[in-house]
């Protein structure tokens, strides 16, 4: 471990070695002007740029003692909206995902949890008064309950269609039978192959599996031993067809009459899209409960008004962006997504994307969208601030590497790349390495921008403090990352289940704390800080830290109770030691 802290420190040492030269030469600022970031607040030059700060609905409930106020309302919707979007709907989803026949209870108690919480918000509205005229947040929250009764409807369609079918089969009456159609476990026992218990949502799996691994011959079927399916190692690379420019390989079409599978009816294109986009949109409702949350803190402790809308937005999102990455990062050390091989894993199956491309095209559409989003508020003809040009080379930076990133990851690209070592009649083996995905571009992005922001200008020195910390934070996750891969190029996976690197949860832990720190760094929060003497930068790590771990403490149970309820319905799965 000596080396992974050396490695780490020196990174640390180094932003905060260019931190203080960009300070001390005037260079890291954007404001035209050689200045020193000021110690103490000054609510003169404050007041030139910003409105005086209105009272709130957070000042009225508890720094105004009034009995009038009811703050227990809007503690109890916050509540059950939490236990709404971020308990029912996950465990619903996994449920779901399991064609359990629980799932419509979960569902029942997401929407009556909601609609608990909403009579509490009406009853808290009636009692105060209007603090945040034309705000949205419940609109928007409304919005969300129509995209999750659309969902509900969806399935509740698709449920009475199975249902009907098994009826006009005129198949022996049975209410198990019955149930079993209208959740779709009868169409996923007939396809059923010795799957292992993985950890990912994901529905499109049963039917259509079977038919596409047929087609594609990329591995053994044994249905009798569920050990060799989940310790198999594939001599195929992920990324390409087979051996390089081999047209007869082990897992050939010639080799699937061999395989005596049972027959199963392809799935339709149109048919395996819609169920990709359903299964989609439903995690996007979470990720959109977690952005609608963050509005509903902004309109109660009333933020992000008039001059300070851009910059907390800004703030928000991309803050935002990273706490959901570092989250999705933890998930897939926990085990999430392994069954496409994101988790760290030799995938069962291939065709399927990669982690490191879905990444990159994560990272490509955020920098290609903040590159025009940099001039917002500023008027037609005024010349761009060095602060405009530092943040619009970011965001040009972030869509070029995530451009490189998925170029990396097409296989297309990568048989070209290949075509430059070999001719096309060779017959060539591929590497162990050809298993995994190396892409380093996502980190290398991160880590230079936490690398820049921690030495980035501030008019005071807890803002600079502030930036410092997320600064770092995204800078330690880069590193983390590489070493990760480092470790994995050495020793590629050898199995379907998740190898968990170590180095993996702290990269994860770091980005996650970065992302809720880069949303504590607005503007309004931080002057608020020192407003109120709570501009101390231990309170912040402190806060940061805790809400990571306790978001750490949800992952765990969401992704823990997903891989209980796979287990319960399939056969479990049988080690062996492959030491």
């Amino acid at each position: 471990m000596r080396p992974l802290s050396l490695a780490l420190v020196l990174s640390l040492v180094g932003a905060s070695l260019a931190q203080e030269l960009l300070i001390r030469d005037g260079h890291g600022h954007g404001h035209g002007h050689h200045a020193q970031p000021l110690l103490e607040l000054n609510e003169t030059e404050i007041t030139l740029y910003h409105d005086p700060t209105p009272p709130s609905y957070y000042t009225i409930d508890w720094d105004v003692l009034d009995p009038k106020r009811h703050p227990g309302l809007i503690i109890t919707h916050a509540l059950l909206m939490f236990f709404a979007f971020f308990v029912c709907l996950p465990m619903g989803l996994a449920l779901r995902s399991a064609k359990h026949p629980l799932r419509g209870v979960a569902v029942g108690a997401f929407y009556g949890t909601f609609l608990l919480a909403c009579s509490a918000s009406s009853l808290y509205r009636k009692t105060t008064p209007d603090m945040y005229p034309h705000q949205r947040h419940s609109r928007h929250g409304y919005l969300l309950l129509f995209a999750s009764l659309a969902l509900t409807a969806i399935d509740t369609f698709a449920a009475s269609v199975r249902i009907f079918q098994y009826v006009r089969a005129g198949r022996p009456y049975s209410f198990r039978g019955l149930w079993s159609s209208a959740v779709g476990r009868e169409m996923e026992d007939e396809a059923a192959n010795a799957e292992y218990a993985g950890l990912i949502s994901e529905e499109p799996e049963s039917m259509e599996e079977a038919g596409h691994e047929m087609k594609r011959g990329r591995t053994s079927y044994d249905h009798g031993t569920t050990a060799q399916w989940a310790n198999h190692v594939r001599h195929h690379s992920t990324h390409s067809d087979g051996t390089l420019f081999m047209p007869s390989s082990p897992h050939s079409e010639a080799t699937l009459h061999d395989a005596h599978l049972p027959f199963v009816p392809r799935v339709s294109l149109v048919r395996r899209i819609g169920r990709a986009l359903f299964a989609i949109t439903e995690r996007l409702i979470i990720v959109t409960a977690f952005g609608i949350s963050l509005s509903g803190i902004v309109v109660y402790t009333g933020g992000c008004r008039q001059n300070y809308i851009n910059g907390c937005l800004a703030h928000l999102i991309k803050g935002g962006i990273f706490w959901c990455y570092g989250i999705a990062s933890f998930a897939r050390y926990l085990g999430w997504g392994a069954g496409i091989g994101w988790a760290w894993n030799l995938p069962p199956q291939s065709g399927k994307p990669t982690a490191e491309f879905f990444e990159s095209a994560v990272i490509f559409i955020y920098g290609i969208t903040n590159v025009w989003m940099e001039r917002f508020g500023a008027q037609a003809g005024d010349p761009f601030t060095t602060k405009q040009l530092q943040h619009i080379g970011i965001a040009i930076m972030f869509w070029g590497a995530g451009l490189v990133g998925m170029a990396v990851e097409s296989k297309v690209v990568r048989r070209w790349l290949a075509g430059l070592a070999v001719n096309s009649s060779e017959t060539v083996s591929e590497p162990k390495t050809y298993t995994a995905s190396f892409n380093p571009f996502p980190a290398l992005v991160i880590g230079v921008t936490g690398s820049v922001m921690a030495a980035h200008f501030q008019t005071y020195l807890f803002q600079v403090q502030i930036h410092s910390l997320w600064g770092n934070l995204l800078l330690a996750f880069a590193v983390m990352r590489c070493i990760t891969y480092f470790f994995v190029w050495v020793s590629p996976p050898k199995s379907t289940l998740p190898s968990r690197p170590p180095t993996e949860a702290l990269a994860s832990f770091f980005l996650t704390a970065g992302g809720i720190s880069f949303m504590f760094s607005t503007e309004e929060l931080t002057i608020a800080a020192m407003r109120r003497g709570r501009d101390d930068i231990m309170l912040f790590v402190v806060a940061a830290v805790a809400f990571t771990c306790i978001a750490f403490c949800w992952t765990i149970g969401v992704v823990g109770f997903h891989a209980w309820v796979k287990q319960r319905s399939k056969p479990a799965v049988s080690y062996r030691d492959t030491a």
